[in-house]
């Protein structure tokens, strides 16, 4: 994933500005349907994707992936991911595996479950498909909030995403909280 420096995030919010940042964030507080294929809004959901992802891998670079909590209903996201999905390979996701017209099928359903309960339940946002992985054009597929915390917390609770913070600067030495 490409990392904008400090001077440059600067610059992006000197070119919008308070009134640019304001305007953006009440447009992407609308819905879908009041808005064509406008570029703009595009751009700005993507880089709140971008955004999220970042800050998810820092978020598991530095903190031992196992004791993360993403949401108040990560034991049931849990629990009928791995129901609904038994046999998906966390570890390398295929693009198949969300966008096949049989998985989107299965997936629609399995997100449907939590609409009303997770904020912004089908919110876009980028997935890794390598869990070993950072955020790059190759290794990132977009996906719904709900995708993201399904497979997210699964791979959290099942180590996946320890080969992250075990790699990422902390060797082992990030934040563990104790049991």
């Amino acid at each position: 994933m490409q990392h904008l420096c400090p001077h440059e995030r600067r610059d992006a919010v000197y070119v919008h500005g308070v009134e640019g940042a304001s305007a953006a964030a009440h447009a992407l507080s609308l819905p879908a349907d009041a808005y064509g294929n406008d570029p703009r809004l595009e751009v700005m959901w993507a880089m709140k994707a971008y955004n999220h992802a970042e800050v998810y891998f820092n978020l598991i670079s530095s903190v031992d992936p196992q004791f993360l909590k993403l949401t108040k209903l990560d034991n049931e996201i849990y629990l009928s991911f791995r129901e609904t999905f038994r046999d998906l390979d966390l570890k390398l996701l295929r693009a198949e595996d969300l966008k096949s017209d049989q998985a989107k099928e299965t997936w629609r359903s399995f997100c449907n479950k939590f609409e009303g309960l997770i904020e912004d339940f089908n919110y876009g946002t980028l997935l890794r498909l390598d869990c070993e992985k950072d955020y790059t054009e190759e290794n990132t597929i977009f996906a719904t909030r709900t995708q993201f915390f399904a497979v997210e917390i699964a791979r959290n609770r099942e180590g996946f995403n320890n080969a992250v913070f075990l790699s990422k600067g902390s060797k082992g030495t990030g934040y563990r909280p104790t049991q």
